[in-house]
C-alpha cells in the first residue's frame, strides 16, 4: 500500500510565481496541492477549516504581513510545518519568520528545482534553507557560541548508521545521494536525519554538521 500523499497549502501574490509553485507540487506524486491562495485572508478564510500537512508562506502579502500570518496559522494549525519562499534574504525577516513558527526559509531564486525535495524534507522533521540564509543563521549562532569544543552533557549517542548518514551531510551530499550510497530509501535516509535532529537538539543540515562537531562526533 503507498503511504497517502503529503498535503500542502501555500500563498503567494504572484500570479506566475503561484503557478510554477502549484505546478512542482502537482507534479510530485508524493505531495497534493490542497489549496492555493493569492492573500493572507483567502488563505486564512480556508485554513480555518481545513488541516493541512505543510504550509508554503510568501512575506510581501498584499493585505497581511506574512510573518503575522505565519503566527496566525501556527496557532490554529500547530502540527502544519511552515516554510517561507520570499525574495526577503536578510536576516532580519529570516528570525522573525523562524521566531513566529517557520521551520524552513527559501528565497525563491532557483526554488522551483528542488521544492519537492526540501517539501520532503520539511515534512520529515528537517529544516531546508536556501544556503545563503543557511550561512547566516550558523554565523549568527557561532558568534553566540564559546570558542572551542562544546562543554556540558554529550548528546544521546548516534547509531552507526546516523553516524554515516551524518558523514555524508556534512560532504554536501543530497538525501537520494546518500540513499544511494547506503543502499537504502530516502525514507529511511529521512527518519535517519529526523534522528539525529533530535538527539543533537538542532533543526537543519547546518546546525546538525556544527554541533556534531563541536562533540568531536565527525571526523
Amino acid at each position: 500500500m503507498h503511504a497517502a500523499a503529503i498535503t500542502v497549502a501555500l500563498v503567494e501574490d504572484d500570479s506566475r510565481t503561484r503557478e510554477r509553485l502549484c505546478h512542482v507540487i502537482e507534479g510530485e506524486p508524493s505531495l497534493r496541492l490542497a489549496f492555493s491562495a493569492s492573500t493572507a485572508a483567502e488563505l486564512l478564510a480556508w485554513f480555518a477549516d481545513n488541516p493541512v500537512e505543510v504550509l508554503l508562506v510568501d512575506l510581501g502579502l498584499p493585505d497581511r504581513s506574512g510573518l503575522e500570518l505565519i503566527q496566525r496559522c501556527c496557532r490554529m494549525q500547530p502540527a502544519c510545518a511552515v516554510m517561507v519562499i520570499t525574495m526577503f534574504g536578510d536576516e532580519a525577516n529570516m528570525l522573525r519568520a523562524f521566531e513566529a513558527g517557520a521551520r524552513g526559509y527559501l528565497l525563491k531564486d532557483g526554488t522551483e528545482a528542488d521544492l519537492a525535495t526540501h517539501v520532503l524534507s520539511l515534512h520529515a522533521g528537517g529544516s531546508p534553507m536556501t544556503p545563503i540564509i543557511a550561512r547566516q543563521l550558523l554565523a549568527r549562532w557561532r558568534a553566540e557560541q564559546p570558542a572551542g569544543r562544546r562543554e556540558g552533557p554529550a548528546p544521546e549517542a548516534l547509531s552507526r548508521r546516523e553516524t554515516e548518514v551524518l558523514d555524508l551531510i556534512a560532504r554536501g551530499f543530497t538525501y537520494a545521494e546518500i540513499a544511494q550510497q547506503m543502499a537504502i530509501s530516502v525514507t529511511t535516509v529521512q527518519t535517519h536525519v529526523r534522528n539525529i535532529y533530535g538527539k543533537l537538539g538542532v533543526h537543519n543540515r547546518s546546525e546538525a554538521v556544527f554541533e556534531a562537531r563541536q562533540y568531536g562526533l565527525l571526523r
